[in-house]
């Protein structure tokens, strides 16, 4: 299907996961587990590839790499979360702005022990920097990745900025998936090595009309996808419902699903998030 389709929206969500945590729903979620069964080199030995194999309640949050060239600028942050936070998003690019690398970001984590989820984007990079850094990433243990479209260059602070979209969040998943399963580039040349990607896209949850089947979401699982993150959602029954769709299309058996949730500091600053915030869900009582 072509990315315009309003089923496929969830692609468009910004290059960040704007959610302090999200949360795997053990009860809505049974099995699954990805052919990757070893843990990063840099990382506890229980990861979250480990954690979602056990059914376990998983909890990230999300760091958005400074505007420095000083790893401890990036530390300064995120050393609160080690030992509170399963896995740490890295944004990649967020809000279309230039920070530090979320590969170098990410790796930088995974040294100091903060298990790493790296965000990639398809906005900045063609296929050649994408397998490159696919094979970067395995080399430098990194396992996590979510897989997302980006903000166009225009929603930032330098919108002459050219954007690429050479490949679509499938494709970029289809290469990892290839990597890591034949060990080969879409080319057909051999990759040295293992990477043992455990791969994330996008999704937001809605309330489902009768007709509504979740073909994009489908097709985001049969390109690659092995656990999916979505933007807030703070409505319980509606999210119920969507799952309970899921569930009876097929689709959550060995799909992991992390729910996007955040502190409300008031009215105000709620009904900004729905209206400002793609995919945002948040009920009027």
């Amino acid at each position: 299907m072509p990315d315009h389709l309003p089923d496929q929206l969830p692609d468009h969500m910004p290059d960040h996961m704007p959610h302090p945590s999200s949360n795997l729903l053990p009860d809505q979620l049974s099995g699954g587990s990805s052919s990757a069964t070893q843990t990063s080199r840099a990382v506890p030995s229980l990861s979250l590839h480990d954690k979602f194999g056990q059914g376990r309640f998983v909890m990230t949050a999300e760091i958005t790499p400074p505007v420095s060239c000083d790893a401890r600028d990036l530390m300064k942050h995120a050393a609160s979360l080690k030992g509170l936070a399963d896995a740490v998003n890295v944004t990649d690019g967020a809000s279309a702005k230039s920070h530090m690398s979320s590969l170098a970001a990410a790796a930088l984590l995974a040294q100091h022990g903060i298990e790493p989820i790296l965000q990639l984007t398809c906005r900045d990079r063609n296929r050649l920097a994408i397998q490159s850094d696919l094979m970067g990433a395995a080399a430098l243990g990194i396992r996590n990745m979510l897989i997302l479209h980006g903000d166009q260059p225009q929603a930032g602070d330098q919108p002459d900025a050219k954007p690429v979209f050479d490949l679509n969040t499938d494709a970029i998943a289809s290469t990892a998936r290839q990597i890591r399963d034949a060990h080969v580039l879409p080319t057909g040349k051999a990759v040295g090595g293992e990477a043992r990607f455990l791969i994330g896209m996008a999704d937001a949850p809605q309330d489902p009309k009768p007709d509504w089947k979740p073909d994009r979401l489908r097709g985001k699982v049969e390109a690659g996808a092995q656990f999916v993150q979505t933007q807030f959602c703070m409505d319980g029954a509606l999210l119920r419902r969507y799952m309970t769709r899921l569930r009876e299309s097929g689709l959550t058996p060995g799909l992991f699903y992390l729910v996007g949730i955040a502190p409300l500091r008031s009215v105000k600053s709620a009904r900004w998030m729905k209206e400002k915030l793609f995919g945002t869900i948040i009920p009027e009582e």
